[in-house]
């Protein structure tokens, strides 16, 4: 593995600009911005960064829809060794203040249309020194807040000169929180190394180079698209086609629009897409390879057949990397892969970390043959860190079986995770609001099918003895106190939970028993969410 500066994202930048600074790099709406622009604009950010006393090592918050001004924020702090920390847009309350604190954070940047989530946390924010608005803030929200608010256009007022900084490809260059599925998030920490060097090995998997136009518009709060899109059309030197929502209507249309020769998907998307009616010109699209994961076989087939594309899959995780892809030479409908055996092991292991044997299904654990690959540490978290990689070997927490050929296919999850449409959703946190109520006294969140593949959420709740509550008023507390995603589908009240004699929730006996006769649907009431 190379340790050169040529695994520094900052340096990776600025090496795109000096050789082709009026290349176009992004294209954004109407906007087509040069590497130019981008190496120019983020050494602005740094400097901005630099003169609010930020230093290499400091953390910054970016809360921000998909925007230019999402990437020179993160570039610029890349520049100074300052570390970010990428917050997903619907987090509100404690699950929004806890990721700030947690992450030790200095500076916020944060879209003015999500500011006035702030002000509900706002004695919480113990930590933070800086708020940095894109857009106008209503002066109100501005007063009642207890740190300074200044806008992101006085970033523009600093000199595009690059900073000084002795960024190295160890040093941290992001930390992504996880969905806490036992308890709290935890912050993945990943070095320079660990971005790049995950972008290079996907680039070679989908065959990326300087011709390609990826097409994406999944959130740059998501390691996905920052690692399999915008770092791997930088490490490729290709082009990127950022949007900020999926549309499933106009979706074709916008690829013939730019050319896009590559997309990333989630296993939903293909199915949503797969869904839409026919056209004469469906094969007609520039598209020749889609990366994914988790899209139904039968769909694939379809889609490939149908929009003559070539769909690759592969199985990872926000603290190991991708370690298990398929190759375009190399493909197995419904598995994830083989093992990437020239960077990782991986192996299927029982409770006891015993290897399990070819066609049973046991839990993935993996570990590196190359250094800094992998997440450097869970942030403040010693003792998660060290039982993550028991015995040596890090511990997924998902199922899978190996067939003969040595092709995985997974399985489902150990713990008790949702995902709902591309979406992490922890049931620990899920819990944690629905019981804040103070009509509960218990509650379980669980996993139910979808019709469009992944998860849906069902609460099974209990309520205190003597109170009443109605479903709708519960769904009101809930979508006031997390995340639109995470807000239950299904409610079912219940007079008790099943346990084990030591008080645990049965949920695997919650899952069998699914959406039960007695179980409210608030899409059959007609209940939206605000986002």
């Amino acid at each position: 593995m190379k340790s050169e500066n040529t695994n520094v994202v900052g340096t990776l930048i600025q090496e795109r600009a000096q050789s082709h600074a009026d290349r176009v790099f992004l294209f954004f709406e109407d906007q087509k911005i040069t590497w130019g622009q981008i190496d120019r604009q983020s050494n602005q950010f740094a400097q901005g960064l630099l003169d609010l006393g930020i230093k290499k090592g400091d953390k910054i918050v970016l809360m921000m829809q998909n925007h230019p001004d999402f990437l020179y924020s993160w570039f610029g702090a890349s520049k100074l060794g300052a570390v970010e920390v990428p917050v997903n847009i619907a987090y509100k309350g404690d699950s929004l203040s806890y990721i700030i604190n947690n992450s030790d954070s200095k500076i916020l940047f944060i879209d003015a249309a999500l500011a006035d989530r702030l002000v509900i946390i706002k004695n919480d924010l113990k930590k933070l020194e800086r708020i940095v608005c894109r857009g106008r803030v209503d002066e109100a929200i501005v007063s009642s807040l207890p740190v300074p608010v200044i806008s992101m256009e006085q970033f523009a007022k600093y000199p595009a000169d690059p900073v000084r900084a002795d960024v190295s490809w160890t040093d941290p260059l992001g930390i992504l929180y996880t969905s806490g599925t036992t308890g709290l998030s935890k912050g993945v920490v990943l070095c320079h190394n660990a971005f790049i060097f995950l972008a290079r090995l996907i680039a070679g998997f989908r065959r990326l180079g300087p011709d390609d136009i990826l097409y994406t518009f999944l959130p740059l709060f998501h390691g996905n698209a920052q690692m399999l899109s915008v770092m791997n059309a930088v490490v490729a030197d290709s082009q990127l086609v950022l949007r900020d929502r999926f549309k499933a209507s106009n979706f074709w249309d916008e690829i013939r629009q730019f050319g896009a020769t590559q997309f990333n998907y989630l296993g939903a998307v293909m199915t949503i897409l797969s869904k839409q009616p026919r056209k004469e010109d469906d094969a007609d699209n520039p598209v020749r390879i889609c990366i994914g994961a988790a899209c139904p076989p039968d769909v694939m087939e379809h889609m490939e057949e149908r929009f003559k594309i070539i769909c690759l899959e592969g199985y990872g995780l926000t603290e190991a990397g991708i370690f298990m892809h398929w190759t375009v030479d190399d493909r197995r409908r419904g598995s994830c892969g083989k093992i990437v055996d020239k960077y990782y092991e991986a192996r299927l292991m029982d409770d006891e970390d015993s290897e399990v044997p070819v066609g049973q299904t046991g839990e993935i654990v993996v570990r590196p043959k190359a250094p800094f690959i992998m997440m450097s540490e869970y942030y403040k978290m010693p003792e998660k860190t060290l039982e993550s990689f028991r015995n040596l070997w890090f511990h997924t927490g998902d199922w899978a079986r190996k067939d003969e050929d040595g092709y995985f296919y997974f399985m489902d999850r150990k713990k008790d995770a949702l995902r709902r449409r591309g979406e992490n959703i922890s049931s620990f946190e899920v819990e944690k609001v629905i019981n804040s109520h103070n009509a509960i006294l218990e509650s379980a969140v669980f996993a139910v099918p979808s019709d469009l593949g992944e998860d849906e959420v069902k609460a099974n709740v209990v309520l205190k003895p003597g109170e009443a509550l109605t479903p709708e008023d519960l769904i009101k507390h809930c979508n006031d106190r997390m995340a639109y995603f995470a807000v239950p589908r299904y409610l079912e009240f219940v007079e008790e939970l099943p346990k084990t004699p030591t008080g645990r929730v049965e949920k695997y006996r919650l899952r069998e028993a699914g959406v039960t006769p007695g179980t409210w649907d608030r899409e059959k009431a007609g209940i939206t969410v605000s986002r």
